[in-house]
């Protein structure tokens, strides 16, 4: 379907008429986009199973990956991948952050009674270009160069795709001095707006706000952020510059890490990095490790570390009979070598280098675990 490493096509159309509202490819070149007759049929070989009550959410290709889904009887999307590993909770995840993506800009009443079309589409062009790289922020927090330094409390309590979403929008929108821009809580406050409020202290960085009616971005930015951040702008430096290679200060991994992802559970906020120090130019691309270990975090977390509230994760042969869930596991290949821990605080996933023992793997990662969350030297 496209370049080197696959392609992700997304469609959205209308639930009742299929009407497409747009499509968006990622990986494709132009000229590989999908003609109106292709969207057509992957739209009506949905409906037609629809209307003999049978529900087609899945199917495959030789070298293609289909996922549909209807959100409130009113909009259909339709993900078309052709990456290697792609699974139907990937790409039905990515669905579902679509469509609260579509609710954060517009509302939940204007996508579910479609009345305008085209302003629909106009809306959608405009806006849906955050969802491929932004969006995040409620009542008070300092986000520096797209990641978020510093959150109040109430912030953190919000859903996690919230707050995924919401990153995404602070970091997809057009620099500037300060913004006032109207928002939709998908899961805190969906048919509600509310106002986020951007005022940049430095480049780079930016206080963020969410709130009703009041106050008045020009109050905000006027008087309140002189009076709180001014006196600050020398400590405020530092956010702007964020440790490299996403490590605290003075961390070290063991030899052999080519890039990581720390989940911090309770917190539901991570740190990651495909270049970390000692890591060199060995093995894998940072553009190929990225692909590596999200492929790998994927995995493991549909079939091993389910989240809370997912279904159950489908059993291989060896697991029957065993009453607990994995708490390690391990993939090996041609090119790297993977190895992931869940622990009651923390999940970590580890790319290595492929020449890092096999046996060796779990003391590795675990004396990463060590490094990374400050328990204890190694």
């Amino acid at each position: 379907m496209g370049e080197e490493g696959g392609s992700v096509t997304l469609l959205c159309l209308t639930a009742s008429s299929g009407v497409p509202l747009f499509c968006r490819s990622m990986g494709a070149p132009s000229r590989h986009q999908l003609p109106f007759s292709v969207i057509g049929s992957l739209n009506g070989v949905h409906m037609f199973g629809a209307n003999l009550d049978v529900l087609l959410t899945a199917a495959c290709t030789a070298n293609t990956h289909v996922v549909w889904r209807v959100f409130h009887n009113s909009i259909t999307l339709i993900v078309l991948s052709s990456e290697e590993g792609a699974s139907d909770f990937a790409l039905g995840r990515l669905l579902d952050n679509t469509f609260s993506a579509m609710v954060l800009i517009l509302g939940l009443e204007e996508l579910v009674n479609v009345r305008n079309i085209e302003r629909l589409k106009k809306d959608l062009r405009e806006c849906l270009e955050a969802f491929v790289a932004a969006a995040e922020s409620r009542f008070g927090c300092l986000v520096a160069g797209g990641r978020l330094a510093l959150a109040t409390e109430p912030w953190w309590q919000l859903a996690p795709q919230e707050l995924l979403l919401l990153s995404w929008l602070v970091g997809s929108l057009p620099p500037h001095t300060a913004r006032d821009y109207p928002i939709y809580l998908p899961h805190g406050s969906p048919t509600v707006p509310h106002r986020l409020l951007t005022c940049q202290l430095l480049p780079g960085l930016e206080a963020c706000l969410i709130c009703g009616p009041s106050p008045a971005l020009h109050t905000v930015e006027t008087e309140l952020v002189p009076r709180f951040w001014k006196p600050l702008l020398e400590p405020l430096q530092a956010c702007v510059s964020p440790q490299p290679h996403g490590l605290p200060h003075g961390t070290t991994l063991p030899p052999g890490v080519l890039a990581f992802l720390l989940i911090h559970r309770e917190q539901r906020s991570s740190q990651s990095s495909v270049q970390p120090p000692g890591s060199g130019g060995e093995g894998l691309s940072p553009r190929h490790r990225a692909r590596a270990l999200r492929h790998f975090y994927a995995l493991v977390t549909t079939r091993y570390f389910p989240w809370e509230g997912s279904p159950a994760p489908p059993q291989e042969p060896f697991q029957a009979g065993f009453p607990h869930r994995a708490r390690h596991c391990y993939v090996v290949s041609a090119t790297h070598k993977a190895y992931a821990i869940h622990a009651p605080q923390h999940q970590l996933f580890l790319l290595l280098a492929p020449h890092v023992p096999t046996f060796a793997l779990r003391p590795l990662a675990a004396c990463a675990l060590q490094r990374l969350t400050g328990d204890i030297a190694c």
